[in-house]
Parts: C-alpha cells; sequence; structure tokens
C-alpha cells in the first residue's frame, strides 16, 4: 500500500468537508423545507464530486 502525499490528503480532505457540509445543508433544507438549502447542498455535493473527479492522483 503505498503512502499519499501531503497534497494529495488535503484534496481528499476538502472532498470529505465538502460533501459532509453538502449532506448537512441538505438535510438542514429538508427539515426546514427551504429549497434555497437544498440548493446550496446540492451545489456543495457537486463541487465535491467535480474535485474528486478532476483530481485523480
Amino acid at each position: 500500500m503505498t503512502t499519499r502525499s501531503r497534497p494529495d490528503r488535503g484534496i481528499r480532505r476538502t472532498v470529505v468537508a465538502l460533501g459532509a457540509a453538502g449532506l448537512t445543508v441538505i438535510t438542514a433544507g429538508a427539515v426546514l423545507d427551504a429549497l434555497w438549502l437544498l440548493g446550496i447542498g446540492v451545489w456543495g455535493l457537486i463541487a465535491a464530486m467535480l474535485i474528486e473527479l478532476v483530481y485523480r492522483p
């Protein structure tokens, strides 16, 4: 198993943080019935997926 370099860990941490924040905001938007929160959460997940797809170490 190879060890990840420092930038790889930083990107992974960013992707996980964006994904977790997106899911949290989506949940809050669903509970509060606020479409703008749902939209922000979905864009957060889309950003996390795009970063993961573009940055392949």
